[in-house]
Formats: C-alpha cells, structure tokens, sequence
C-alpha cells in the first residue's frame, strides 16, 4: 500500500518561496509519475507540476506557474519536492502530492499554502 505525505506548506508574503516535500512510503517508487495538485474552497482540483517516472523525468506545468516553481523527485530518498517561488496570493491553496501508475493513483492529505499581499 502507498502512502504520501506532504510537508512544508505555511504562511508566507507575496514574492516569498516555500518548499514543499512529498514523502512515498511503499514499493517501487520509481515506476509512479508525480504531482502536485492545489486545491480552494469551491474550485476544481488542479493540475500543478508533474514529473515522469525515471531519474531524469519530464515536467509538466501549469501555466500559471511556469518559471515560478520546480518539481523534482529524488528516488533514492522516494521524494516528490516542489519549490515555489515568487509566490502570489493567488497561489493560496491546499496543496496535495500525487503517485499514478496507468491503473492507479494515490494521495496525499494536503498541506496548506497561504500566501499573504
């Protein structure tokens, strides 16, 4: 059984950064492309960054977000990290990390991200 956990979510000013780490606990970490999804209140679940399985994946971004954030993994740690930079208030959201294989996915519980004008 997967499970994820998110970490590193908080309070931060407009044009601040925070980093937020994805930990995978199970088996073959390496075979799961990964993501990062943001969530508010009577909205959607989006589509943030995504990584591809193997050590050098190709990302996917959101528009909104392009030269803003990174995605990485590292596999032998089994992590999924994204780095926010300059953030904005409308950055604001829960923050959930995502595991798919083609038949199946996972999720995290989500870390709350505010940032502040």
């Amino acid at each position: 059984q997967v499970q994820l956990v998110e970490s590193g979510g908080g309070l931060v000013q407009s044009g601040g950064s925070l980093r937020l780490s994805c930990a995978f606990s199970g088996s073959a970490f390496v075979l799961y492309s990964m993501g990062w999804y943001r969530q508010v209140p009577g909205k959607q679940r989006e589509l943030v960054a995504a990584i591809s399985i193997g050590s050098g994946g190709t990302t996917t971004y959101a528009d909104s977000v392009k030269g803003r954030f990174t995605i990485s993994r590292d596999n032998a740690k089994k992590t999924a990290d994204l780095q926010m930079n300059s953030l904005k208030p409308e950055d604001t959201a829960v923050y959930y990390c995502n595991a798919k294989l083609p038949t199946r996915e996972y999720w995290g519980q989500g870390t709350q991200v505010t940032v502040s004008s």
